[in-house]
């Protein structure tokens, strides 16, 4: 429990829902729609999730549509703010193509969630960059907006970069966690004299 005196920003990370048809395909930051079809576990998020939160989203229209599901679920929220530093990261060109043919391609990359973390694709970034432009975000949104709740719908490396800066955690073993579609990621930003602080609530939270 955090002093009574202290700062807490509630961040809610959810990632967005599955994209549709990705034929387990690399899609990164291609604006592919996702499937909203799942209504108990728009409801599950609906009932869980704050009222009255600022609401963030990716520029990408699948964090956007699962904002507008979740708000059709019975959750009144207010306009979303699009943040472009949240977006997935970029896998340049490896967008599109079968993840088992790009592992088959580069063998040692198994076991990663798809690249090494300090590895950039040809005309993409590494795991490492997308932490770099979460940070200054983050900080932005807490200086803004301390001491409320915010509901960033985002995707998984986004929640994975803001695990590895809550947790100061080395890049590669930031990858190791787990964010699935409709998850639930509590993370509290703790401000006290000066001083702050990251308090874990939960990890992948399932929606159903």
């Amino acid at each position: 429990m955090a002093p009574d005196d202290a700062r807490v920003t509630r961040w809610w990370w959810i990632r967005h829902a599955p994209v549709t048809s990705d034929g387990g395909r690399v899609y990164g930051q291609s604006d592919v729609p996702c499937d909203c079809s799942d209504r108990a576990a728009f409801a599950t998020l609906a009932r869980r999730l704050p009222e009255r939160a600022v609401w963030v989203t990716s520029q990408l229209k699948r964090t956007r549509m699962t904002a507008a599901a979740i708000r059709d679920a019975g959750l009144d929220l207010p306009e979303p703010i699009v943040e472009p530093a949240f977006a997935e990261q970029n896998f340049g060109v490896l967008q599109g193509r079968v993840r088992q043919e790009v592992f088959k391609d580069n063998p040692d990359w198994r076991g990663f969630w798809l690249a090494p973390a300090r590895t950039a694709p040809t005309g993409g970034e590494s795991f490492v960059d997308v932490i770099a432009r979460v940070r200054p975000a983050i900080a932005r949104l807490n200086e803004a907006h301390g001491g409320r709740d915010i509901v960033a719908v985002a995707h998984g490396g986004t929640i994975r970069a803001a695990l590895a800066l809550a947790l100061a955690l080395e890049p590669e073993t930031a990858l190791a966690f787990v964010a699935d579609n409709l998850s639930l990621t509590r993370l509290d930003h703790i401000v006290q004299g000066g001083n702050e602080a990251w308090r874990v609530e939960a990890v992948n939270e399932r929606s159903r």
